[in-house]
């Protein structure tokens, strides 16, 4: 897979920082039943809301350093889904967050990728604190956080969220 810079590398994946090229992956990531169901509707629907949904992660990358980076699996070539650090309303620190494509899951790619990007964070770019946000039914990624040393803080509501999120920090 082409695309941006490569930004860090794990035994099995590497991340890269998206590009417009890579909006029909976003655009099928984003409309997949395990991202609407366990991540939320983020209201893309065709290519275009893809590429705006890119530019918004290029928009973090200038203005913070970080954002959600493509995850290719380095054997195969595979872009399998995305990782990274987000800036959310309502969270004083970054959030790790992460979502791959239904054939991706089960093989701890989301353990692997997102414990490489807290050490980014912490190590690169020198974040104390990093937290991380899920739904409190989605146990699968509250398995993730818990593997890779997060602790639960509870449960907090983010403003223009209707429920609450499970919240863990490092």
């Amino acid at each position: 897979m082409t695309g941006g810079p490569e930004i860090l590398e794990t035994e099995r994946l590497s991340l890269h920082e998206l590009t417009p090229e890579d909006a029909p992956f976003i655009l099928e990531l984003l409309m997949s039943r395990g991202f609407t169901e366990n991540i939320g509707d983020r209201g893309v629907r065709d290519l275009d809301g893809a590429r705006g949904y890119i530019e918004r992660q290029r928009e973090g990358y200038a203005a913070n350093g970080f954002g959600l980076w493509r995850a290719d699996v380095k054997e195969s070539g595979e872009t399998a889904g995305i990782c990274g650090l987000v800036k959310r309303d309502g969270l004083d620190d970054p959030d790790v967050g992460y979502a791959f494509l239904e054939p991706f899951w089960g093989r701890g790619y989301a353990s692997e990728v997102a414990a490489a990007t807290l050490a980014y964070g912490r190590d690169i770019l020198g974040l104390p604190t990093i937290v991380a946000i899920t739904k409190p039914e989605n146990l699968g990624s509250i398995a993730v956080l818990q593997r890779i040393g997060m602790k639960s803080l509870g449960l907090i509501k983010l403003p223009g969220h209707d429920d609450q999120s499970s919240y863990f920090t490092t």
